[in-house]
């Protein structure tokens, strides 16, 4: 059976966050989220596999903010 695709609330609850962190993650950390329409849409397994190799830690740099 194919992985559900889930809505930006429920990933947010999935890590326990905000909905406002998950957009500000795909903004600025590249979290993996795929746009269908004007709504992002999320892997749980790409997710998770994003936050296991470092992603959603706060020492990746931020190519887009002056420092």
């Amino acid at each position: 059976m194919a992985e559900p695709w889930l809505s930006a609330d429920d990933i947010a609850t999935h890590l326990g966050i905000t909905k406002d962190t998950v957009y500000a993650w795909i903004t600025d950390k590249r979290m993996p989220a795929h746009k269908v329409g004007r709504l992002w849409k999320f892997q749980t397994s790409e997710v998770d596999e994003w936050v296991r190799s470092g992603g959603s830690d706060g020492s990746e740099i931020d190519d887009n903010k002056s420092t």
